[in-house]
């Protein structure tokens, strides 16, 4: 009787162990399908970021193109004023300049 309950004690702990084993690999398979499920997500994460941040630098790419491109447009249109009031004053004066130099050509000083 003694080697019975010898033989249902060892098939007792063989089946605790094969539970055991059980258990424990079904542990590791939600370990890894959590682990995978983090890093799908973490990569998820991070496109969503890169693209925010993509878009943030083209945005600001953008912006200070236009900035200067809106500058040169402003230069150019204030060198045209300048120029067009320097022909304006020279236009003015023109008669008075080339009767001086008349002047000063055709005087003779001895």
């Amino acid at each position: 009787m003694d080697s019975i309950k010898g033989q249902g004690g060892i098939q007792m702990l063989l089946s605790a162990e094969q539970e055991a084993q059980q258990i424990i690999s079904s542990a590791r398979n939600l370990r890894m399908t959590r682990l995978k499920q983090a890093k799908d997500e973490a990569e998820r994460d991070a496109t969503a970021y890169r693209a925010s941040l993509e878009a943030e630098y083209q945005k600001k790419v953008s912006e200070s193109t236009g900035h200067s491109g809106w500058n040169v447009k402003r230069l150019d249109e204030e060198t045209d004023m300048k120029i067009q009031n320097l022909k304006k004053t020279t236009a003015g004066i023109r008669s008075d300049v080339v009767g001086m130099i008349q002047k000063y050509v055709i005087t003779v000083k001895s």
